[in-house]
C-alpha cells in the first residue's frame, strides 16, 4: 500500500478542488519547491491514487439535470446475470452511477437525462429491456443538498 504523507493529502485536497491547477499555483499554496510537487503529483499518478482528471459539467446547460436514483432487483444472483447486466449497464450514456448494493435491491444507478419524458423513454426502451431484471423503483432528486466529488482524506 502507498504510503501518503501530509503534503501528498494537502495536494491530492487541492486537485480535487481544481484539477486545473498550475504547479505553481499548489507551490503557492503548500510551501513546497515546484519541483517536489511536480515530482509529488507525478509519484501519485503514477501509484494509482491520481486515477483521471475530469471536468465537472453544469448539468442544466448539457440538459442533463433531472437526475433520477433507480434502484434495480434481479431474478437471480448467478454469476451470468449479474455480468450480463453491469455489462449492458455499461453501455448506457444515461447512467452516470452505477453500485451494486445490498439490500432489498441489487443495485442503485444514477441516471440523468432532460426531463421526465427521457427518463421514460431510457426506462422503457433501454433499462427494461436488459435481461435478468425483476423490477426497478425510482427516486427522482427534488433538490441536491450537497455534491461533491472530493473524498476527505482526514
Amino acid at each position: 500500500m502507498t504510503k501518503i504523507d501530509e503534503r501528498d493529502k494537502q495536494i491530492l485536497m487541492l486537485l480535487q478542488t481544481d484539477a486545473n491547477q498550475t504547479t505553481k499555483q499548489i507551490v503557492a499554496k503548500i510551501k513546497l519547491s515546484q519541483t517536489a510537487v511536480y515530482e509529488r503529483i507525478k509519484r501519485l499518478e503514477r501509484e494509482k491514487l491520481i486515477t483521471n482528471y475530469v471536468a465537472l459539467l453544469d448539468l442544466d446547460k448539457v440538459e442533463k439535470a433531472f437526475t433520477t436514483f433507480c434502484m434495480v432487483k434481479l431474478v437471480n444472483h448467478t454469476k451470468k446475470s449479474l455480468v450480463h447486466f453491469e455489462k449492458d449497464i455499461s453501455t448506457l450514456d444515461e447512467i452516470t452511477e452505477c453500485y451494486h448494493i445490498s439490500g432489498e435491491y441489487d443495485y442503485l444507478l444514477k441516471v440523468n437525462v432532460k426531463n421526465i419524458k427521457a427518463y421514460r423513454q431510457f426506462m422503457v426502451e433501454k433499462l427494461t429491456s436488459i435481461p435478468f431484471i425483476s423490477s426497478t423503483q425510482s427516486a427522482f432528486n427534488i433538490n441536491t443538498v450537497k455534491y461533491s466529488t472530493a473524498i476527505s482524506l482526514t
